[in-house]
């Protein structure tokens, strides 16, 4: 099954892309296609009415051809960054056309080097994608809070805890892909 990986930040060296990879492992089965967002030219509705962006028809395409979609956020100003909600304006338009719909799985990780997780960009995320028509995991809500701590110099999870929290959401969203795909 091939899903997209959207993370909601543009550094490449983030820690929130970091907690993508790491959670890879832990869904063997699936196949992962990250896909950059920070190209995206800001959502602007005179451009779908002329000629798009190659940039958003590309995204679009990427969009529509995955079986399912994995969201991994950071959290900014208790929601999501700018970067992610464009490219769910730009996934969802134009009206009619959302390269979301078709009730296809998806999931969100919020990622925080605080205690609470990300727990507001959690929640601001889950309700777009509701309305997006995007079937989200409802449990285990994925929030990864002490981000920084969490992982080795090669990626991996330092702790049983992390490890344990993994296997729980991998498994879950396996199981949440493949009865819904």
């Amino acid at each position: 099954m091939a899903i997209a990986v959207l993370v909601g930040s543009l550094r490449t060296d983030s820690i929130t892309r970091k907690i993508a990879r790491a959670l890879e492992p832990f869904m063997p089965s699936l196949q992962f296609e990250h896909v950059e967002i920070g190209n995206l030219p800001l959502y602007n509705q005179d451009l779908d009415d002329t000629t798009p962006p190659p940039e958003w028809t590309a995204f679009r395409e990427r969009m529509r051809a995955a079986n399912g979609y994995l969201f991994v956020t950071p959290e900014y100003n208790r929601t999501i960054p700018g970067a992610l909600k464009n490219a769910l304006d730009v996934g969802s338009r134009p009206g009619g056309k959302s390269s979301f719909a078709g009730s296809k799985p998806g999931a969100v990780v919020s990622v925080s080097p605080f205690l609470l997780g990300g727990f507001g960009a959690n929640h601001h995320l889950r309700q777009a994608l509701v309305f997006l028509d995007v079937a989200v995991l409802q449990q285990p809500e994925m929030y990864v809070n002490k981000a920084l701590e969490l992982l080795d110099d090669e990626g991996a999870p330092k702790q049983d805890a992390t490890k344990k929290l993994f296997e729980k959401f991998g498994a879950a969203f396996t199981g949440w892909i493949n009865r819904l795909s």
